[in-house]
């Protein structure tokens, strides 16, 4: 647990004090800021504001923004040589793996928050359901996870960031193109199959109508696991190197 949190105040430092990591966020809550401008003006005149409108763009988002939120995690620790020291270091592998993890997802879960202050207009023109805004939230926060883990599990696979990043998007774009690949196939179980695979699906079917399942908790919970335990088992392997 020791070592769980020394890796993770140590990348919680390399995110608040790279320039990066600034644009990164930057350019995230610029998005989501002209988006929510569009669709607000959109909807005083045409429809009721979407009440899942910021985690709904956030799925999208997610593709590009969640690998370049951890390529470089342990694929620059390969390439600048600073993996053996890690190694060397009195931390085991799963503390490497999950400390980096937990400091990309808090980072991502700060910027999220950071949207919900939109929430606060949208309350101020409007009635909006909020439950309905909360579970949304809590789905994306969760599909976040997920692509992290993803992305983290592809940084532990090469020491150049730019083929993590590539090969974290190709995936991330295959796990959202499902649902809709789910709804145009015309073999019902076939579609059932593709769609539960899906990151997208396990949100857009559920958090982003204001439901909450437990099967969806699961699936992302399940990601997550599963991604990390692979990292975990590579980063292991380099100690028979």
């Amino acid at each position: 647990m020791t070592g769980t949190v020394h890796i993770f105040r140590r990348e919680m430092w390399q995110y608040f004090t790279s320039p990066i990591s600034y644009v990164i966020a930057g350019a995230l809550l610029l998005l989501t800021g002209l988006y929510f401008n569009g669709d607000v003006t959109f909807s005083l005149t045409v429809k009721p504001i979407n009440p899942s409108l910021i985690p709904d763009f956030m799925a999208t988002a997610m593709i590009f923004f969640g690998p370049l939120l951890t390529m470089r995690m342990l694929a620059e620790e390969q390439r600048e040589g600073t993996m053996e020291l890690l190694l060397t270091a009195p931390v085991n592998d799963n503390a490497i793996v999950i400390g980096k993890f937990l400091s990309a997802w808090l980072f991502y879960t700060i910027l999220l928050a950071l949207t919900f202050t939109y929430q606060i207009i949208v309350v101020n023109i409007s009635k909006p359901d909020m439950a309905h805004t909360i579970c949304a939230y809590i789905g994306i926060w969760l599909y976040g996870g997920a692509s992290i883990a993803i992305g983290l599990m592809f940084s532990s696979l090469t020491e150049n960031q730019i083929v993590a990043a590539f090969l974290s998007i190709a995936t991330l774009t295959f796990l959202y193109l499902g649902n809709v690949a789910g709804q145009i196939v015309t073999n019902l179980n076939l579609a059932a199959a593709i769609r539960q695979i899906s990151l997208t699906g396990h949100y857009a079917n559920s958090f982003a109508y204001g439901i909450v399942r437990a099967e969806d908790i699961a699936y992302f919970a399940g990601i997550i696991a599963v991604m990390l335990f692979i990292a975990v088992r590579v980063v292991e392997s380099h100690r028979w190197r």
